[in-house]
């Protein structure tokens, strides 16, 4: 490979990653803006953004952690 055939390459492979990297920036600023409006409607962004983690996760993998947490809370009489 020529040495301006790499440099095109890489210039365009750099290229494709700025360009995901602004699709992902405006993604994040309607993210954003979407728990902004909830907030405005009375709901509780930090819940919902907990609740978005939890949907993410695998069913054992998320009853395997609500057990350890029920286990630390009631070792910390919390609840």
């Amino acid at each position: 490979m020529s040495d301006s055939i790499a440099a095109d390459e890489l210039r365009l492979l750099i290229e494709r990653i700025e360009r995901l990297e602004e699709e992902k920036k405006g993604i994040a600023d309607d993210i954003r803006d979407v728990y902004s409006e909830a907030k405005s409607r009375g709901y509780d962004a930090k819940i919902m953004r907990q609740i978005v983690r939890l949907r993410k996760m695998e069913a054992h993998d998320r009853q395997e952690m609500e057990a350890i947490l029920d286990t630390y809370k009631a070792a910390l009489g919390l609840g």
